[in-house]
């Protein structure tokens, strides 16, 4: 097993991350400005409070914790949470500090997180891709601070990656919308809605293009991805999403609804299948997600959907 450093540990998708990589017997040094209580900390993990854009330190860090490999999560995780040039600056500068040290230091494997939203959907002038699914070789085109600071860290990874050639492994992955434990349950989303209620209104979840991926799923993704990173090319870019959309009705009948001119490009998005690819890691890797809205969302909640649903389709129906 390894011993992995992991900014961005105390996020929603860090203390699943943290938890799925100490659950699977790995070393984990959890980093983050803001401490997890100790209570729910997994047992075996080290936590680190830190604020790695202060000059040196995630060299200091890193040095002190002599990592095998790093996971860089630690981001403004929520597009406009914050003025554009904060999410901006602190976004790509944390990806080079702590990609540049890790390199610097010689670890062996680096990984950083990116995000769907570099292909530039819900553009306020209008977006269309060249075809559905999307994938990774969907051209990029940001449209805000957040998704470009992430394009910029994945370009960061591959500068390195030219660089340093077979020395050391690169990759980035690209977690859909993330669903941790609890939302399961019926907390709120980052967007402030249940998952019942975004399932009830399409509308809630078009804006992502009805795009998830449970945060367990990605700790076992990164789990793959770091004992099968020497066997694949270096600096690789993956989309990391579950196998289904997170819709009752197939996305060839919602699309053309809520994303105007795309009738026909989504045409083949009929049952369940999601509008973005998760091909490249189930063929380079041999992952696969195991969880869905379906088998995780308690019964109860389904209920609820079921009836928000109903209701929904009446009140159009009398409106």
């Amino acid at each position: 097993m390894s011993r992995i450093f992991v900014t961005g540990g105390a996020g929603r998708l860090g203390r699943s991350v943290v938890a799925g990589l100490a659950g699977a017997g790995h070393e984990v040094i959890s980093v983050d400005r803001e401490a997890v209580p100790a209570e729910l900390l997994p047992a075996g993990v080290v936590q680190e409070t830190a604020d790695l854009l202060a000059p040196g330190e995630a060299l200091r860090l890193l040095r002190d914790a002599a990592p095998d490999a790093v996971i860089h999560l630690a981001a403004i995780a929520v597009p406009f949470s914050a003025p554009e040039d904060v999410i901006f600056a602190t976004n790509t500068r944390l990806a080079f500090a702590v990609i540049s040290a890790a390199t610097e230091l010689g670890v062996s494997k680096i990984v950083t997180a990116s995000s769907p939203t570099v292909l530039g959907y819900g553009c306020p002038a209008g977006w269309l891709p060249p075809s559905f699914p999307l994938d990774e070789r969907t051209p990029p085109k940001p449209w805000n601070a957040y998704a470009l600071s992430k394009l910029i860290a994945e370009q960061t990874m591959q500068m390195f990656a030219a660089a340093q050639g077979e020395k050391i492994r690169y990759a980035a992955f690209r977690p859909c919308f993330v669903i941790s434990p609890e939302e399961w349950e019926g907390a709120p989303t980052q967007q402030g809605h249940t998952l019942a209620e975004r399932l009830a209104d399409p509308a809630l979840s078009a804006p992502a293009l009805f795009n998830y991926v449970d945060a367990r799923d990605v700790a076992d993704f990164l789990d793959l991805l770091l004992e099968k990173m020497e066997d694949i090319p270096n600096g690789e870019t993956f989309f990391v999403g579950a196998a289904d959309a997170l819709a009752t009705k197939p996305l060839a009948e919602l699309m053309p609804a809520l994303l105007p001119g795309s009738e026909a490009l989504s045409s083949g998005l009929t049952g369940t299948s999601p509008a973005f690819s998760i091909a490249k890691a189930q063929e380079l890797l041999g992952w696969q997600p195991k969880r869905s809205w379906r088998t995780e969302l308690k019964s109860t909640l389904n209920d609820e959907a079921s009836a928000l649903v109903t209701a929904g389709t009446r009140g159009k129906e009398t409106s």
